[in-house]
């Protein structure tokens, strides 16, 4: 069990930020232990076969990620709420040797850590550039709807936090997490002990990709950090299809409503065309005016370029949704009242 201590300076400078380069870690470790993680056993398989397809070197980004204890510097907590991989590439490039030599002493012995650290300058430079191949190819489809559970649940955990302090925003944030009388409490399964904030606060950092665990980083050195999974997670992966709202049609004309309602998930010309009936290039000139209006993104994956809606449209999709699934609760609830005022008038 490890108790984290909050002073008054620590609540009030509590808060929340977004970080792809910790995500792009998180997904590393998935890959190398899909076992601990069945909610993600179809992203893994996809995002395989298209670094492998890509290219993509990501030989010392695995090496870096153990099953515990992930080196801090290989994601160092973010110092802005929503940066950009660029802006926290430019820290871990920055990273002091020292800070190299003591993050990897506790990994397996290999020739990529071997070099890392004889050269670390030049290592970190290439471990930036694996990290931004990594990312296009096996996260940034998917990026716009990982960037809306981040933001639902934030929005969430903020009210709670507005509605009861810290007792209400950790009481649902995660099973492994209990708050009494100023601590808080992490049932961890190798870490132990009693540490303090330091006046510094908590950074909480929703992450997708390490469900079911959480993870915690309190050392001097670092902005203390717990990186938990966001509500609605277990939705991440699932398909929404079938027809598109009537609403969305009525704008956007069917085709491209259909097109949209199917973009859930990454996907090419050929299969949308597949699923939709649609011919290849009617496929192809829809996309292209959807990704005019801004709302579906394209991602090159070596040969192949897949589609996925972007941040706008997944809200402009959810949105439709939430009013249909209003509109059904209303229509049946008007329902027996009508039949019975029916009756009434016979």
């Amino acid at each position: 069990m490890l108790e984290v201590e909050f002073t008054t300076a620590d609540v009030a400078r509590t808060r929340f930020a977004f970080s792809p380069l910790w995500e792009a870690v998180a997904a590393v470790r998935v890959l190398k232990y899909p076992g601990d993680h069945p909610l993600h056993a179809g992203w893994a398989a996809s995002a395989r076969d298209r670094l492998a397809t890509a290219g993509v070197d990501w030989g010392l980004l695995s090496d870096l990620v153990p099953a515990v204890r992930i080196p801090a510097f290989l994601a160092p907590p973010p110092t802005t709420p929503v940066p950009d991989l660029d802006l926290e590439l430019r820290a871990l490039r920055a990273t002091p040797p020292q800070s190299i030599r003591e993050g990897i002493a506790h990994l397996d012995p290999s020739p990529r850590l071997d070099a890392l650290c004889q050269d670390p300058e030049k290592q970190l430079a290439g471990l930036a550039a694996s990290v931004t191949d990594f990312f296009a190819v096996a996260l940034a489809p998917y990026w716009p709807r990982i960037m809306t559970i981040y933001e639902a649940d934030v929005l969430y955990r903020a009210r709670r936090l507005l509605d009861g302090g810290l007792t209400r925003l950790f009481d649902d944030l995660d099973a492994s997490l209990a708050w009494d009388n100023d601590t808080l409490r992490i049932a961890h399964r190798r870490s132990s002990g009693r540490r303090s904030l330091s006046g510094q606060g908590l950074l909480l950092v929703p992450s997708v990709f390490i469900w079911p665990r959480v993870f915690s980083l309190i050392v001097p050195a670092y902005q203390p950090a717990l990186r938990y999974p966001p509500r609605g997670v277990a939705a991440l992966w699932e398909r929404g299809g079938g027809d598109a709202p009537a609403a969305l049609a009525a704008v956007l004309g069917k085709g491209r409503a259909r097109l949209l309602a199917e973009l859930d998930a990454p996907a090419s010309t050929t299969d949308l065309a597949r699923r939709t009936g649609l011919s290849a290039g009617g496929v192809s000139q829809h996309l292209t005016a959807l990704r005019d209006a801004g709302l579906v993104d394209a991602h090159r994956t070596g040969r192949y370029v897949l589609y996925v809606r972007s941040r706008i449209g997944e809200a402009l999709v959810a949105e439709n949704g939430d009013r249909h699934d209003r509109r059904d609760r209303r229509d049946r609830h008007d329902r027996p009242r009508l039949a019975h005022d029916d009756a009434k008038h016979r």
